[in-house]
């Protein structure tokens, strides 16, 4: 009697999950999900402590600078160190010293010491936790799971990412209104641990292990790195996409209250679905990314093209039931891209230029954001917000047309055999 045949969408859907199946990769992803949401609830309390302790926009925004600009002076650097050291103890002294800064805040706040300086230096201290840790999360993921694997794997640290990028702000600010704000800090603290234990019980044994460069002159090291990007096409044509979508597009959620009040006409309430509209695409995206375990170069550039196309609309669109269908797909587009790239650029480096090209991404990625947000508040004084965030589009696609010219010869990324498609055997489940 034949068997009945296993239902087709379950089976299917379930393959979006095979990382999960790498013992290795499924305690740092469930540790870095908690760690992440911690992050996110750390991002929102930031806002609202800035506020508490001044009323003026010029020193919040001064505030935000103070978070990115170590990410704009370190990025390269950190490239040049995580290619260097053992990236599963640097994460874990990253995440440490993040739990530190975190308990710093709340204490200072609980106790009702905090100062606006104190918070300047503990914010640039966290940007330049994230210049350095930013980028060995996403190289560590090489080294978790087989070649193959590694686009279903971002994938899924995507969603992850997004997923708490939802939940964090909600969680501080249902702990804000309960307990206060120093508290919010204190349990952000508490959500960072599961992280670290979770990277102190990998088993190395099983993990794929990338060779350490060698430590020669930093600036030597760093010059290597980045002619490689730049002699490489490749690794270049992602990369001058992200330069242009990472400055231009990527500070488009800056503009989001602008557009509720001056284009859309609605209220806070109708604002704060906007941005759960982005963050529901995102999450969706990132689940097709992971089901189709594919990081082709045609999915880069339908990704970055989707987004730039829809940045143009979004500044168009007059009516907030359109925006909201642009913003749900803005964010599916843009997780398309981000990851497809990030998995490309992972799959396509040597093991010992992995740390420095990453962070080249890193820094067009968040670095820029400051600059891009500072040029559309100028155009949007010059025009208006809608015309700005249209122009913004328009600029994100130059760097999709510069990836069409700089299309490199073909590269065939490996990718899970047919028998390996919803199951992956995991080395850990036979000892």
């Amino acid at each position: 009697m034949a068997s009945r045949p296993q239902r087709g969408w379950f089976a299917s859907w379930r393959g979006a999950f095979l990382s999960l199946q790498v013992r290795n990769f499924r305690v740092y992803w469930l540790g870095q999900a908690l760690s992440m949401t911690g992050r996110w609830m750390q991002t929102a309390a930031n806002g609202w402590l800035v506020t508490d302790l001044t009323d003026s926009a010029l020193l919040v925004g001064m505030v935000v600078m103070a978070q990115f600009l170590p990410i704009l002076l370190l990025a390269l650097v950190a490239g040049v160190v995580i290619d260097r050291v053992d990236k599963r103890r640097f994460l874990m002294a990253m995440e440490m010293a993040g739990m530190i800064q975190a308990l710093t805040v709340g204490m200072l706040v609980v106790t009702g010491t905090i100062r606006l300086w104190h918070l300047f230096l503990l914010v640039a201290a966290l940007g330049t936790i994230n210049a350095f840790a930013q980028p060995a999360r996403q190289t560590f993921i090489s080294e978790l799971v087989r070649v193959e694997l590694v686009p279903n794997a971002v994938g899924l640290h995507s969603l992850a990412f997004n997923g708490s990028r939802m939940i964090g702000p909600a969680v501080a600010g249902i702990v804000i209104a309960a307990v206060g704000i120093g508290e919010t800090f204190l349990l952000q603290a508490a959500f960072m641990l599961p992280s670290v234990l979770a990277l102190a019980s990998l088993r190395t044994e099983e993990m794929q292990g990338a060779p350490r460069a060698s430590a020669g002159p930093l600036w030597r090291e760093l010059k290597e790195g980045l002619r490689y990007v730049i002699s490489s096409p490749p690794i270049l044509q992602p990369v001058l996409m992200m330069a242009f979508i990472g400055t231009f597009g990527y500070n488009f959620t800056v503009a989001l209250p602008l557009l509720a009040r001056q284009s859309l006409h609605v209220g806070s309430a109708a604002y704060g679905l906007m941005s759960s509209a982005i963050g529901a695409g995102s999450i969706i995206g990132a689940l097709i990314l992971a089901y189709g375990r594919q990081a082709s170069e045609a999915r880069l550039l339908v990704g970055a093209g989707a987004f730039s196309l829809l940045l143009v609309g979004l500044g168009l669109s007059p009516f907030y039931p359109l925006s909201m269908a642009i913003l749900a797909l803005l964010g599916m587009a843009g997780v398309t891209f981000t990851a497809t790239g990030n998995a490309r650029l992972q799959i396509l480096s040597p093991d010992h230029l992995r740390g420095r090209v990453l962070s080249v991404w890193f820094l067009l990625f968040a670095g820029s954001t400051p600059i891009g947000s500072a040029l559309l508040g100028v155009v949007a004084n010059a025009t208006s917000i809608s015309t700005a965030v249209a122009i913004f589009g328009l600029l994100c696609s130059i760097g999709v047309l510069l990836g069409l010219i700089r299309r490199p010869y073909p590269v065939h990324l490996p990718a899970p055999s047919m028998a390996q498609r919803h199951t992956y055997h995991d080395p850990s489940s036979q000892q």
